[in-house]
């Protein structure tokens, strides 16, 4: 079988990047084949573990936001819990004005967008890529002309700062071919018939490899990532918190991408992306865990010590997202707007909510959700 063709020359555009399916032999490897088989494990038990909790606004507003926290910081876009927090409660991105938390919403947003794209469509395609990338850059435009100077260089600050590391394909038609493959391989399987996780490790460096936009294409290709799973019904709603085990393990993750190009390495890619999942499933799966176990101590005490009408429907809307403001409970018709804040400013009594004022704005945090989220 013939190895893995490498990158001769980062500094020239790859247009020779191969096209899958890969050879067997880069995936079908002992290392590669037991890694699947823990991973496989961990996401189905987090998937058992989401499918019966009632409160699915409970994952999908909070893990999700870390998610793309998490996946922003990955680019250097970083915003504090609270001015994140504060500013998904307003619900409204074109209102916030700190740039990087406006990034991160975006980013969220792209998330389900792709999400419920894909509920209306079977299969991915050249609109998918193009509408997740604008979501997520605010841009306009579509794939990156052949006259676009792109390459990919080392960060940081030391003596190869600046350097090339690659440069991904450029020319008329080039990116066109390169993605039309790409997403035949996604989506017919059974012309490759691959275990999903193992097919979304490779589609990820292919789109990666390909860098087919001009900004935005490592956000755009987790986003990818993860509504590639619960397009193949391993997940239903997209919570995994992949970007985080990302995140932790930067430097590894952009070393396992060059591995590929200049050594042929796939063994590595394959592994580590597996590990990510494997550990943010487990990562996932415990905070699930915690914020089911938070919500029942929490509406456990407000039966017993309180006289709150609906309970229930409070605590699930306290858990639905970490600020809770008075407007939220009266817009769902919970509440009017006096017992609403009167019930608030009970939780703060009682330790559960802690208040804050910003701006000249009462905002209501959740304490536990707040802990739970951060650590």
């Amino acid at each position: 079988m013939k190895p893995y063709p490498i990158n001769p020359d980062r500094n020239r555009p790859w247009n020779e990047l191969p096209e899958l399916p890969l050879a067997p032999s880069c995936y079908e490897t002992v290392e590669v084949l037991t890694q699947l088989v823990a991973t496989r494990a961990a996401l189905g038990r987090l998937q058992g573990r989401s499918a019966v909790i009632p409160n699915q606004g409970l994952l999908i507003n909070t893990i999700s936001l870390q998610e793309a926290k998490a996946s922003s910081a990955i680019e250097n876009i970083f915003t504090t819990d609270d001015e994140l927090y504060k500013a998904y409660s307003e619900q409204a991105v074109t209102t916030v004005a700190d740039s990087a938390t406006k990034e991160v919403l975006r980013y969220r947003e792209a998330l389900w967008h792709g999400h419920t794209y894909l509920q209306r469509q079977a299969d991915f395609d050249l609109d998918y890529f193009t509408e997740v990338y604008r979501q997520i850059t605010e841009a306009t435009d579509g794939l990156r002309p052949p006259t676009a100077q792109v390459y990919i260089r080392q960060g940081g600050s030391g003596p190869n700062a600046g350097k090339t590391v690659y440069t991904p394909p450029r020319g008329k038609g080039v990116l066109e071919a390169k993605l039309g493959n790409l997403l035949q391989f996604m989506n017919d399987d059974a012309a490759y018939p691959l275990d999903p996780v193992l097919k979304m490790a490779i589609g990820h460096y292919q789109f990666e490899a390909i860098h087919p936009f001009r900004d935005g294409n490592g956000r755009t290709g987790r986003v990818f990532n993860i509504n590639y799973l619960t397009q193949k019904g391993l997940l239903d709603y997209p919570i995994l918190y992949l970007s985080r085990y990302i995140m932790d393990h930067k430097a590894d993750y952009y070393a396992c991408l060059a591995g590929v190009s200049q050594r042929g390495d796939w063994t590595a890619w394959l592994r580590y992306m597996l590990r990510a999942v494997e550990e943010t499933s487990h990562l996932t799966y415990h905070k699930i865990n915690d914020l089911m176990a938070a919500k029942d101590a929490i509406l456990e005490a407000l039966l017993k010590e309180t006289d709150i009408d609906r309970p229930e429907s409070l605590v699930n809307s306290i858990f639905t997202q970490p600020f809770t403001k008075v407007k939220h409970l009266t817009d769902a018709r919970l509440y009017a707007e006096n017992t609403a804040r009167k019930y608030l400013n009970q939780l703060v009594d009682m330790q559960i909510l802690g208040k804050k004022v910003i701006g000249g704005h009462h905002y209501y945090l959740n304490l536990e959700l707040h802990r739970i989220l951060g650590e």
